[in-house]
């Protein structure tokens, strides 16, 4: 096994690289006529009639990126992008057509949202009809020997059934290595949900690092297959904080400790701007340039469940 600091600098080196108005018509006159025109128009232009509620995880959250898709989740803190920006209804994506999946997925998650009643995993694989040059399919991973892997975890949707469905989509599935996927990413996932149990509320960005040699191509739509993963961090409140994580794509021993790194990390190693203008500059600054582990502890005996089952499952 590779030193993780080994790890950490081959990850950074090369970071520069309707409704239907006919009713109304039959119902008759010009008023009714011109009102089911008028609706037409709002329908063809896809105006959002989703609003969320006060339990719902994005219902704070407004959105200043620049939307390809319509969607309802609409946050502040969505990172730069080179892609196509998707909103589904409970996270958003950059999707990269070259790569065949995001650059990063975003989402905003609650305890009281992970308190409630939870829905059964579907597994309904299937192609995300708003990526406008078309997904990648689940056929694409067949008999590939790699892991549809998850960037926005079902562990993390299963507060009702369409959040569940929607991270199904193709659009947020990368290949992974199945000891990596059900290893130190299971890991960092399940422990990212016990960070917000502690810290009430999570900011949350997830992706490959695109910026590195794809280690394979896979399918017909040629699915990238990426050298690392990156995850960051960010928590509400009076006192924010924040905390990256680089990773190689492969099976590991090291324990979670040794992927953490500064939000500045990340960014050089992804070229991606994390939670730009969120903050005060300074303050910005401080939460992206420095990382408390003491504030970010780890099941221990998770980790050891790791080392001597995961990894060889």
């Amino acid at each position: 096994m590779r030193d993780s600091r080994t790890s950490m600098a081959k990850l950074r080196q090369n970071h520069q690289r309707a409704s239907n108005p006919g009713t109304l018509i039959a119902r008759g006159g010009i008023f009714a006529i011109i009102i089911g025109v008028l609706y037409a128009i709002f329908s063809v232009l896809d105006v959002e009639v989703f609003e969320p509620t006060a339990s719902d995880p994005t219902s704070t959250s407004t959105n200043s990126g620049n939307s390809t898709s319509s969607g309802a989740t609409k946050m502040s803190f969505l990172p730069s992008s080179n892609g196509q920006v998707v909103h589904h209804q409970y996270y958003s994506m950059s999707y990269r057509e070259e790569f065949e999946q995001p650059e990063w997925v975003a989402y905003r998650l609650t305890k009281d949202i992970m308190s409630g009643p939870h829905v059964k995993r579907d597994d309904n694989f299937r192609s995300d009809p708003l990526v406008k040059t078309k997904s990648a399919t689940k056929y694409d991973y067949k008999r590939s020997g790699y892991d549809r892997g998850h960037l926005v975890p079902a562990g993390d949707m299963n507060f009702n059934k369409t959040a569940m469905s929607e991270t199904f989509f193709m659009s947020n599935m990368s290949p992974q290595i199945h000891n990596f996927n059900g290893g130190v990413w299971r890991e960092l996932e399940e422990q990212t949900r016990d960070w917000v149990r502690q810290y009430k509320t999570m900011n949350i960005i997830s992706g490959p690092v695109l910026t590195e040699k794809p280690i394979d191509y896979i399918g017909d739509n040629d699915v990238a297959v990426p050298a690392g993963y990156y995850k960051v961090l960010m928590t509400e409140g009076k006192t924010p904080r924040a905390i990256g994580f680089l990773m190689d794509h492969e099976t590991s021993d090291e324990p979670l400790q040794s992927f953490m790194v500064t939000i500045d990390e990340v960014e050089a190693a992804t070229g991606l701007d994390f939670f730009k203008g969120m903050l005060d500059p300074k303050e910005e600054e401080r939460l992206e340039s420095y990382i408390d582990k003491k504030a970010w502890r780890v099941n221990e005996k998770r980790y050891q469940t790791r080392r001597e089952k995961w990894n060889y499952n």
